[in-house]
């Protein structure tokens, strides 16, 4: 394995046997629990794996010859990280913002889907940051009645 498939896995979750986006979401999930509500540093940690993600993503999408590798979930961690974003360290809504970005990842509504049709790693990240966005959008007015 090289630094693109140890980056586009996100550290080889996407390599474990079954469900590898909700693993790539459960390890974005983890960090965050871990990292402190500073919004320059979320941002920055957002940022990079955003740009390492559209690399990582379309390089190893054109070795596999596949527009979006199932192992690929970087992009479930930018999506989940958005998610999060400064959302408050609580088991509930950290519950809420998983079950809803993956439904959202799963299902795809039609604007989230056309998305995905970007060239390159484009399309394979920004659909996660859509579901991301929906995702933090509803869990943002949640966590004022949680």
């Amino acid at each position: 394995m090289n630094m693109w498939q140890f980056a586009a896995t996100f550290f080889y979750l996407g390599k474990l046997p079954f469900f590898p986006g909700a693993w790539g979401s459960l390890g974005a999930l983890i960090l965050w629990t871990f990292l402190p509500l500073s919004y320059p540093l979320q941002l920055f940690i957002i940022s990079l794996f955003f740009i390492v993600g559209v690399i990582s993503s379309k390089k190893i999408a054109l070795e596999r010859d596949d527009h979006d590798p199932p192992e690929v979930v970087i992009d479930e961690a930018v999506g989940m990280g958005i998610a999060l974003f400064m959302l408050p360290h609580s088991i509930a809504i950290y519950s809420i913002a998983f079950i809803l970005f993956r439904i959202f990842d799963i299902f795809k509504p039609s604007f989230i889907y056309r998305i995905q049709n970007f060239p390159g790693g484009w399309g394979i990240m920004l659909d996660d940051v859509l579901a991301g966005i929906i995702t933090w959008s509803i869990c943002q007015g949640l966590s004022t009645i949680l």
